[in-house]
C-alpha cells in the first residue's frame, strides 16, 4: 500500500518543483529586463516561450528588449502578438513602438495602421495617411548625399558635434576598458568623448581621445560647444564619487553637465541645476545667439517616452525654467538629438512621427512653427535602422548624423552629409480630383472649384477643365478646409476637408442637374425611397431611426440649397382630437428643431400639425385595428413645396 500511495505523492512534488522551477525563471528573466539587460532577457524570455509559458507581459517585454537593441524584426512580432489579445491591449506608448517596428522592416502600410488607432484612441486626428506619408518620402529624395567617413570603429560612433576645426562625438572604441564597466543595457562599451580635427580639404587627419577630465568611467556623450569652443555642455550618466548614481528604482539616469575651458585643460564641471531626480536629461543644443538650449528629457508632463524642451541661458550664466516645446514637435514616442541652426531650424530625432523606421531624422522652424510643417528629411538619410543626432553647417551645407543601419564598420557610425536641395519647411497642401455629374457620372468642364479656409475665406480657386479635372495649391492650417464645385444648372457640391487626412490627389465632386419642379407637393421621404418618420404612441420624441432618415432629408436639402419643404405631421384616430391636434404639432415642431440644429436654415422649412384629419387608412375610430395599422397615422411627411 505505501508503494502506491507514493506515486501521488511524488506527482505532486514534481508538479511543485516545476512550477516553482518556472516562476524562478521568470523571476530571473523579470530581473534582467527591469536592469536593462536586455540580451539577457531576450535569452530567458524566449526561453520560457519555448517551454510553453506566455503571456501579453511576456510577449510585451519582449518586444521591448529586442526593439532597444534595434532588432525590430523581433520587436514586430512580439508586439504584433500582444496586440492580437483583445483582453490586455498595447498601450499607447507601445503602440508606437509597434509602429516604428513595422515601418524598420518595411511594412509601412501596417506601421501607418497603427499609427491610425493611436491617434482614434486618443481622439486626435492622424497627421498623415500611408499614401501622404509615401508622396512627402518622395519629394525628398535627392535632397541629401551621404558617405561613411573613416573615423568610425567597429563599435559604436554617434553624436557628433562641431567644434572649431573639427568634430567632437561619442564613441564605444575604448579597448582597455574591462568587461565589468560593460554597459548592461546592450552590452556595448562605456561611451567616452573623442575628437577629430580635418584638413581644407574636409578629410581627417587626426582622431584622439578629447579629455581625460571629461572621459570617466561612466556614459559620456552628445556635446554641444560655444562658438568660441570654450563652453560645453555635455551628457553623462548621474555619478556619486567616480561610480554610477543610482536612484530610488536602482536606475543611472542621464544628467546634463558644463565645463569651461580655461588655462588649456577643461575645468568647473558641474550638473546644470534643472536636473532632476528620478529623470534623464540629455542632447543638449544650443541656438545661434547661445541664450537657449535645447534638450531631451523624460521629466513628469511628457507628450511621450522622451519631449525636447528648451531653457533660457541668462547673461549671468543662471538658467530659466525649462518648457516643453509641444504637440507639434513632441508626440507620444521618442523626440531626441535637438540641433538647431544659425537659421532657427530644429532638427531632431524621433520615431513618434510618421517614419521609415526607428528613429527617423525631422525638420521644423522654429521661427514659425505653427505655419511650418514637420518634414522628414526622407531618404537616403533616413533608412529602415536609427538615424539620429544630425548636424549641419547652413553655409556649407556640410554636415553629419549618425546611423545603426546595415553596411556600417560599428553598431552606430558617424556619415557625412551634403545637401542638395534647400530645405523647405513651409506646408503646402495639393488637392486634386474631378468633377462629374451625378446622375450620369459625365465628366463636368468649366466648373468653378473653390478652397475655402475655416473662417469662409477663399484660399484658391480654379475651373475643371475638359476632362473634368482640377488642380489647387495652398499653405496648411490647423482647422479644416471647405471644397466647394458650382456650376449654373446644377446644385453646388460641398466637401470638408479634414488635416488629418493628408491625402488629397483624387476628391471627386459630384453635381446634380437642378430640375425638381415637377416633384413640387410629393412627399420627399417616397422621392428618396425611405419610410415616413413614425412615433410612439402619446410621444412626439424623435427615435433613432427617425433621425437616420431625417440625414437623409438633410443631405437632400444641402445638394438643393433652394429646395423648400413643409413639415407635415400626424397622429392616430385615438384621443380627442383637440388633443391630437396639439400632439401634431409638438410633433411637428420637433422634427422642425432637428432640421435646424443641423444648420439647415428656417427660412427653408415650415411646419404643420394635422391632428388626425389625414389618415392613411381605414382606421378613424369606427373599428377595431392593431397597433401596427395605427403606428402608419403616426408619422411626419416632408412636402415639397419650392
Amino acid at each position: 500500500m505505501r508503494n502506491i500511495r507514493t506515486y501521488p505523492i511524488l506527482a505532486t512534488l514534481f508538479l511543485v518543483f516545476a512550477v516553482q522551477g518556472q516562476d524562478r525563471r521568470e523571476r530571473r528573466a523579470k530581473t534582467s529586463f527591469e536592469n536593462y539587460e536586455f540580451i539577457k532577457a531576450i535569452r530567458n524570455y524566449e526561453d520560457l516561450v519555448k517551454k510553453g509559458t506566455t503571456s501579453p507581459e511576456i510577449y510585451r517585454n519582449l518586444g521591448d528588449a529586442n526593439y532597444f537593441n534595434a532588432n525590430y524584426s523581433e520587436a514586430a512580432k512580439w508586439y504584433g502578438l500582444v496586440s492580437e489579445n483583445d483582453t490586455e491591449p498595447l498601450g499607447t506608448e507601445h503602440m508606437y513602438r509597434y509602429a516604428n517596428s513595422l515601418g524598420s522592416i518595411k511594412n509601412y502600410e501596417a506601421s501607418s495602421a497603427v499609427l491610425r488607432k493611436i491617434y482614434e484612441r486618443n481622439g486626435e486626428k492622424m497627421g498623415m495617411t500611408f499614401e501622404g506619408f509615401k508622396r512627402s518620402i518622395e519629394e525628398k529624395q535627392g535632397s541629401y548625399e551621404i558617405e561613411n567617413i573613416a573615423i568610425n570603429s567597429i563599435e559604436s560612433d554617434f553624436a557628433p558635434s562641431f567644434r572649431l576645426d573639427g568634430i567632437v562625438f561619442s564613441t564605444a572604441r575604448d579597448s582597455s576598458i574591462i568587461y565589468n564597466s560593460t554597459h548592461n543595457w546592450n552590452k556595448k562599451r562605456f561611451l567616452n568623448l573623442y575628437m577629430a580635427t580635418r584638413t581644407e580639404e574636409g578629410r581627417f587627419r587626426r582622431i584622439m581621445r578629447f579629455s581625460d577630465k571629461l572621459n570617466t568611467r561612466l556614459h559620456e556623450s552628445s556635446t554641444a560647444f560655444t562658438q568660441d569652443g570654450k563652453t560645453v555642455y555635455f551628457t553623462r550618466n548621474r555619478e556619486k564619487g567616480k561610480t554610477f548614481g543610482r536612484d530610488s528604482k536602482g536606475i543611472s539616469r542621464l544628467k546634463l553637465y558644463s565645463a569651461v575651458f580655461e588655462d588649456g585643460k577643461w575645468r568647473r564641471i558641474q550638473q546644470l541645476p534643472f536636473n532632476q531626480e528620478g529623470y534623464s536629461v540629455a542632447h543638449p543644443a544650443l541656438n545661434k545667439a547661445e541664450d537657449k538650449l535645447y534638450f531631451t528629457s523624460d521629466i513628469e508632463g511628457t507628450q511621450g517616452q522622451s519631449d525636447i524642451f528648451v531653457v533660457d541661458i541668462h547673461p549671468d550664466g543662471s538658467f530659466g525654467v525649462p518648457k516643453n516645446l509641444g504637440a507639434k514637435i513632441n508626440t507620444g514616442g521618442r523626440e531626441t538629438f535637438p540641433y538647431v541652426t544659425e537659421d532657427d531650424i530644429l532638427y531632431f530625432a524621433s520615431d513618434g512621427h510618421p517614419g521609415l523606421g526607428g528613429l527617423d531624422i525631422f525638420a521644423v522652424d522654429l521661427k514659425t512653427i505653427e505655419s511650418s510643417r514637420i518634414v522628414n528629411l526622407g531618404e537616403p538619410l533616413n533608412s529602415v535602422a536609427d538615424d539620429f543626432s544630425f548636424i549641419i553647417n547652413p553655409n556649407t551645407k556640410k554636415g553629419y548624423f549618425a546611423s545603426n543601419r546595415a553596411g556600417g564598420m560599428g553598431s552606430d557610425d558617424i556619415y557625412a552629409l551634403t545637401e542638395l536641395k534647400a530645405l523647405d519647411t513651409r506646408c503646402f497642401i495639393h488637392l486634386a480630383g474631378v468633377v462629374k455629374d451625378k446622375e450620369t457620372d459625365a465628366f463636368i468642364q468649366n466648373t468653378t472649384v473653390t478652397l475655402l479656409d475655416g473662417n469662409g475665406s477663399i484660399r484658391d480657386e480654379t475651373h475643371s477643365d475638359a476632362n473634368g479635372e482640377y488642380a489647387l495649391t495652398t499653405e496648411c492650417q490647423e482647422t479644416d478646409y471647405v471644397l466647394v464645385a458650382s456650376k449654373d444648372g446644377y446644385a453646388s457640391d460641398k466637401r470638408t476637408i479634414s488635416m488629418g487626412t493628408m491625402d488629397f490627389s483624387n476628391i471627386a465632386l459630384h453635381l446634380v442637374p437642378e430640375d425638381n419642379g415637377t416633384l413640387i407637393g410629393t412627399d420627399l421621404t417616397k422621392h428618396l425611397g425611405t419610410n415616413p418618420i413614425y412615433f410612439d404612441f402619446n410621444t412626439s420624441y424623435l427615435r433613432h431611426d427617425a433621425k437616420m432618415i431625417l440625414e437623409k432629408i438633410i443631405a437632400y436639402l444641402n445638394t438643393y440649397p433652394k429646395a423648400k419643404v413643409e413639415i407635415r405631421s400626424h397622429t392616430d384616430s385615438r384621443g380627442h382630437r383637440a388633443y391630437n391636434k396639439v400632439l401634431s404639432q409638438k410633433r411637428a415642431r420637433e422634427t422642425l428643431n432637428y432640421l435646424l440644429s443641423k444648420d439647415i436654415s428656417i427660412t427653408r422649412v415650415s411646419s404643420v400639425g394635422m391632428g388626425e384629419s389625414q389618415l392613411t387608412n381605414r382606421c378613424d375610430g369606427t373599428i377595431k385595428c392593431t397597433e401596427k395599422e395605427h403606428r402608419k397615422n403616426r408619422r411626419s411627411e416632408f412636402i415639397l413645396v419650392e
